[in-house]
C-alpha cells in the first residue's frame, strides 16, 4: 500500500483534526471515509485518535482544551510537514517572517514538532519524525491527497515557503499555482479571490474519493454542510468543500481519468 514518505524534507506528512466533540467526529469521518479510530490515553481525561485506513494511518483527531477555546482556537484540520531538525526549521522559518506559535518540543518519542504562522497568517506544523513513526497512507479511497494555501499573497507566501522547504511554485495560465516538493506535486495556492471574504488564511485539506458527487451527498446526508456542491475542472477532476458537522472545512477530490 502506498504511504508518504515522512522522513523526505518538505513533505506533507500528516494531517490532524481539532474540534470539539470527539466521539461525534470520529463516528462522522469512520462513517464517511471508512476509517477505523484507535484512541491513544494523552493525559487526564484527554484521548488522541489515530485515525487508520486499512490498517495504516490516515490522520488523527483530538478535543480542543478549555483553554484553546477561551483563546477562540476554531474548529479546523491542520496540516504537518516534514522536516530534518524542526529546531533548524522553526529558526529558519522566523528569519524569513513566521511567527513561532509553539516552540519545538517532544511528542511521546514519536518525533518532535513546531507550530508556526506563516508571513501572511497561515497555519501549519512542523515534524522531525522519529524512527517509529508510521506514515501517511495515500492514493487510497478516503486518504489525504492534496493541500491548497488559500491567502491573499501568493508572493510573499511562496518566497517563505521556497525559503524555509525549497519548494518550486509553478504559475498556471489560468491563475493557479502549483507547489512541488522536488519533482512531485503536492499543493497549490489558488487566485487570491478563491479565499471568501472575512475568512482567514488558511490551509485546505483534499481526501482523494473515486465518487465525489456520491461522497458529498454521503456526506450531507451524516450532517455536514456543503460550501461548494460537486464542481468538476475539466483536465483536473471533480471536488467540493465540506464542513462537518463541528464546523471544520475540507475538500473531497476526485482526480480526472488520464
Amino acid at each position: 500500500m502506498p504511504i508518504v514518505d515522512a522522513k523526505q524534507p518538505g513533505q506533507f506528512c500528516w494531517v490532524e483534526l481539532a474540534t470539539t466533540d470527539q466521539p461525534a467526529a470520529k463516528k462522522f469521518y469512520q462513517s464517511l471515509f471508512g476509517w477505523t479510530a484507535d484512541d491513544v490515553p494523552m493525559g487526564p481525561d484527554s484521548l488522541y485518535t489515530m485515525f487508520k485506513l486499512n490498517g495504516q494511518d490516515a490522520g488523527a483527531c483530538y478535543a480542543l482544551r478549555p483553554d484553546q477555546l477561551e483563546r477562540g482556537v476554531p474548529v479546523h484540520w491542520s496540516l504537518y510537514v516534514s522536516t530534518r531538525n524542526t529546531d533548524e526549521s522553526t529558526k529558519r522559518a522566523a528569519d524569513l517572517g513566521g511567527n513561532v506559535i509553539l516552540p519545538p518540543f517532544d511528542v511521546m518519542g514519536a518525533g518532535r514538532m513546531a507550530v508556526l504562522h506563516d508571513p501572511t497568517g497561515a497555519v501549519f506544523s512542523l515534524w522531525q519524525a522519529a524512527e517509529s513513526t508510521a506514515h501517511l497512507v495515500k492514493n487510497e479511497e478516503g486518504a489525504f491527497c492534496w493541500a491548497d494555501l488559500l491567502t491573499r499573497d501568493r508572493e510573499k507566501a511562496g518566497a517563505f515557503y521556497t525559503g524555509l522547504f525549497g519548494w518550486t511554485i509553478e504559475k498556471e495560465g489560468d491563475g493557479y499555482y502549483h507547489i512541488k516538493n522536488g519533482d512531485h506535486p503536492i499543493g497549490g495556492m489558488p487566485p487570491s479571490q478563491s479565499l471568501p471574504a472575512g475568512t482567514h488564511t488558511h490551509w485546505s485539506i483534499y481526501f482523494h474519493t473515486e465518487d465525489c458527487v456520491a461522497k458529498t451527498e454521503r456526506a450531507k446526508s451524516l450532517g455536514a454542510r456543503i460550501f461548494m456542491p460537486s464542481t468538476t475542472i475539466e483536465k483536473v477532476g471533480t471536488m467540493s468543500v465540506v464542513e462537518d458537522p463541528q464546523g471544520a472545512t475540507f475538500c473531497i477530490f476526485q482526480p480526472a481519468r488520464r
